[in-house]
């Protein structure tokens, strides 16, 4: 341990020596340093410039403080560098600007990291990253201004609307190729075809033999018979009929629908697709219309009359008499019907209709009931179809069900009518439209069930409670976005912008010329002058006064608001700035100066044209005669014995000899 005495053997040196102690180096001293219990303590340095930010360490050389430069540390570090005399160099990257001190980065809107490298992560933006994206649908957001860049498929503000119908993909920018009212996906453009269409734009109707959604129904039209692509419907070939074209045409007709009636006469059958007639034999002719023998006769010579009864009898045979029977009819003579259970010619066939059901005595079809079908009337109508051998489609709509018997409709909950196609009244709901909606302030009730669809700005189970404030929109959903306004309307969402302002958001200034709420009304400002954008009261611009500025400033007023006083003296002054306009005759700033010698007019700027010692009048220029002259420019000297001061004025406004 070191003594004081140790201590006190140190002295002060002038020159570098070596201090010994138990004959060790104790001290290593600097010249011109004191050296105290061991501790080297400099003499102050001295330099010439004094050291601004930092201090001398030793003569004329300063030792700077972080973030300052220069000899004499006065200068700022460059935004590039930092640190002691700013020998560092900064490594912040896309626009960062670095602490001159410490070095660290300042980072830009949009980016993060310790040299600013990175851009915000996935849903974040702006300054330090903090601000959450607000963008829907898988839309990402701009990481510096937060603006959303949508997906395929949507559009809006926001990214929360779907492409409008009949376009598709990034910014909605290409149009859906699909034909025949088929409807494209809002991201893909793939065609949804409607019944009866198919292929990737829905160009394509069902191929022969199928119908449907997707064309995927197989067609049941017999005998040649094309259903329709969409429907299904079959369209028979000529001489067939029935909802599958399973029968030939009704016995009398032929053709397309069997719309023609067979034009065969006496008994004759004709052809079910051409309508070509079959003649019995004792005929002949196109159409059958000729017999061998006349009418009522027959034989070899026809001499014979026929017994048959003319009623029901096709004809009697022209050479035998025999009567050929209308179909239903039997009998030697042909007057008598068929018994029951029996049709046909000469009533030899037998009927084969269940339930008892009678048949036509000369097809031997099954007539079957209202609500029975099939040949032999042993099926229910299908769902759909009514009445005798279920030919007629049902017109219920809307999911109402028909009777099978007389197709009366029984309607669903909210329709009501003869075919419930008619719904409910506004105001009422339920079977047969019996109950009453409890829908307030315009809302439309579910005519099924009485539940409420509240309009824009409303909500509760019986939309009578309006959107909380700062709300709006369907079922309040959305949040109101408003600068300076008194809220949003709360079913459209519109910004009750506050007087002098404008835009979506009401976060604009009213542009020049308008003002009020929304900037809707006209400024009336006339001669350069300004509204408010609050009240639209004017501003007027230097010269002018009154409500809409149409007034000049009094003579001796001018500037803005005419509060500044004019100082023509003998002259008028600009009522926008005040500057003089003199009289004829004076001239000066304030007009305060008569004209001098020799010129005239305002500012007297015109010079006199008056000859031999005239002077002319400073306010327009006239001449004054000296004695013994005369003339318009007093150029003619007056006759002999004639002084000036006698001559008159003549009309050219000189001077003449007096008389």
């Amino acid at each position: 341990m070191i003594s004081s005495l140790d201590i006190q053997s140190v002295t002060q040196v002038n020159e570098r020596r070596l201090m010994q102690h138990g004959g060790l180096p104790v001290v290593d001293s600097l010249v011109h340093a004191r050296c105290e219990v061991f501790v080297c303590l400099c003499v102050s340095a001295l330099c010439t410039e004094e050291c601004s930010h930092g201090r001398c360490v030793s003569p004329d050389t300063c030792q700077c403080e972080p973030g300052w430069g220069g000899l004499d540390c006065s200068s700022g570090c460059e935004s590039d560098h930092w640190g002691p005399h700013c020998s560092n160099r900064c490594q912040c990257q896309n626009g960062a600007k670095c602490n001159p001190i410490t070095g660290a980065c300042v980072c830009t809107d949009g980016y993060q990291g310790w040299r600013c490298e990175e851009p915000c992560e996935l849903g974040y933006y702006g300054k330090a990253c903090q601000l959450p994206c607000q963008c829907l649908n898988g839309a990402t957001c701009h990481h510096e201004t937060g603006e959303c860049i949508c997906a395929s498929g949507y559009t809006g503000a926001f990214c929360g609307e779907r492409c409008p119908f009949g376009s598709h993909g990034l910014q909605c920018e290409q149009r859906c190729p699909c034909q025949n009212r088929g409807t494209c996906h809002h991201i893909t453009g793939d065609c949804s075809c409607p019944t009866g269409w198919m292929g990737s734009v829905c160009a394509q109707p069902c191929p022969l033999g199928k119908y449907g959604v997707n064309c995927s129904r197989d067609c049941s039209c017999r005998n040649g018979g094309l259903c329709d692509h969409v429907t299904g419907q079959c369209q028979c070939a000529a001489g067939f009929s029935g909802r599958r074209c399973q029968d030939e045409c009704p016995v009398g007709t032929y053709g397309p629908q069997c719309g023609q009636r067979c034009d065969c006469k006496n008994g004759a059958k004709c052809y079910h697709i051409n309508g070509a007639c079959l003649c019995d034999t004792g005929f002949k002719g196109p159409h059958c219309q000729e017999r061998f023998c006349p009418p009522g006769l027959y034989g070899l010579i026809c001499d014979k009359y026929c017994p048959c009864d003319a009623a029901n009898t096709v004809s009697c045979h022209p050479l035998s008499g025999e009567c050929s029977c209308s179909p239903g009819w039997t009998g030697l003579y042909c007057n008598e019907s068929c018994p029951s259970g029996s049709y046909g010619d000469s009533c030899r066939s037998t009927c084969d209709c269940a339930h008892g059901t009678e048949c036509h005595s000369v097809t031997g079809s099954c007539i079957c009931p209202a609500g029975l079908m099939g040949e032999d009337c042993s099926a229910v109508c299908p769902a759909g179809l009514y009445g005798p051998s279920c030919l007629t489609s049902c017109s219920c709509r809307n999911g109402g069900s028909c009777s099978p018997v007389d197709g009366s409709c029984a309607c669903r909950e909210g329709w009501r009518g003869a075919d419930c196609s008619v719904p409910c009244p506004s105001g009422s709901w339920g079977p047969g439209c019996n109950q009453s909606c409890l829908c307030a302030n315009g809302a439309a009730c579910d005519p099924s069930n009485g539940t409420c669809t509240c309009p824009p700005g409303w909500n509760g189970p019986h939309c009578d409670q309006p959107c909380p404030d700062g709300t709006y929109g369907l079922e309040c959903r959305e949040s109101c976005r408003c600068g300076h306004a008194d809220g949003c309307d709360p079913g459209s969402g519109l910004c009750r912008c506050h007087a002098g302002w404008t835009g979506i958001h009401c976060d604009s200034v009213c542009p020049q010329g308008f003002w009020g709420p929304n900037c809707s009304v006209n400024c009336y400002c006339l001669n350069g002058g300004s509204c408010s954008a609050e009240d639209g009261s004017c501003v007027c611009a230097a010269g002018y006064r009154g409500t809409y500025c149409r007034r000049v400033c009094p003579s001796d007023r001018y500037g803005e608001g005419c509060l500044e006083a004019c100082v023509c003296t003998n002259g008028t002054c600009s009522p926008v700035d005040g500057s003089c306009q003199c009289f004829p005759g004076w001239t000066g700033a304030d007009c305060s100066l008569a004209c001098a010698a020799g010129y005239w007019g305002p500012d007297c700027l015109s010079l006199c044209n008056c000859h031999n010692g005239a002077r002319c009048n400073a306010y327009d220029g006239e001449c004054r005669c000296s004695p013994g002259w005369m003339g318009l420019y007093l150029d003619t000297q007056c006759p002999l014995l004639a002084l000036c001061e006698n001559c008159t004025e003549d009309s050219n406004n000189g001077h003449r000899p007096g008389v």
